[in-house]
């Protein structure tokens, strides 16, 4: 998965606001994108639709803008790239065929690993919130870069362990 260039403009423009406690005063557009360098036509689509997902309400008016609909602690990486982007998955492959109904060899083993590598990437979105990201933009955060969840659901099987070279010839 490619985070767009929407999943990030939204990232940061929802990190800015959390950033500056716009839990309750509103922050102008113009200020977001000045804080940001993001473009400020672009980020108000980006608003808008972070506002339909209910991430953000905005006030009309004098002293009006945008400000974060619920806490940073209850706003996900995966619940802002989503709003922008749709769902979170690996690819538009379909679902995996059930009762060993494959048409072409491979195709349910491919189907199936492409689900569970979605599967993952929306585990990992999901761990991380705006809460968190304030830490570390802070210099606060004692997690690590990487969160790996103990639940992940990941199929019985393991890892392999890297192959070696093979020797020149």
């Amino acid at each position: 998965m490619k985070v767009s260039t929407r999943g990030d403009y939204a990232s940061r423009a929802l990190l800015s606001l959390a950033l500056h406690g716009a839990e309750s005063t509103p922050t102008s557009v113009r200020d977001i994108a000045e804080r940001t360098a993001l473009p400020q036509p672009y980020l108000e689509q980006i608003l808008l639709a972070l506002k339909g997902a209910g991430l953000v309400r905005s006030k009309r008016g004098v002293g009006g803008g945008y400000v974060l609909a619920r806490p940073p602690e209850q706003i996900t990486l995966a619940q802002i790239v989503s709003a922008v982007d749709g769902p979170i998955a690996a690819g538009d492959f379909g679902l995996p065929h059930a009762n060993g109904a494959c048409d072409h060899e491979g195709q349910c083993v491919l189907l199936a690993v492409w689900a569970e590598v979605g599967d993952y990437m929306r585990v990992q979105l999901q761990s991380f919130t705006l809460a968190d990201m304030v830490a570390r933009a802070r210099g606060t955060a004692g997690t690590p870069l990487v969160n790996v969840p103990a639940d992940l659901g990941r199929s019985t099987a393991q890892p392999r362990a890297p192959r070696a070279p093979s020797p020149a010839r």
